[in-house]
């Protein structure tokens, strides 16, 4: 039996989060998770702003001290009444 049918070993896609869960992307923007789309992730600022799409494989979930910068950031935006 020829090894061309063995199936190569296969990274699994990374797990879709729920959205608004905070992600970092590669360049260390932190933005809520809206959805998938096409194979990209959207990302929005947490302050407002417009989304961006970024690799999958690119992001990671915000780490403890980044959500809490992020959660700081809205609270200051919406306290200086600024639409988010």
């Amino acid at each position: 039996m020829s090894g061309k049918n063995v199936p190569t070993e296969r990274q699994e896609p990374p797990h879709v989060p729920a959205p608004g869960a905070l992600m970092v992307d590669a360049q260390h923007r932190v933005g809520e998770f809206r959805g998938e789309s096409c194979g990209l992730w959207s990302l929005r600022p947490v302050t407002g702003g417009t989304p961006w799409t970024v690799a999958p494989e690119d992001v990671q979930p915000a780490s403890l001290e980044q959500r809490l910068h992020a959660e700081t950031a809205r609270a200051n935006a919406r306290s200086r009444g600024e639409r988010l």
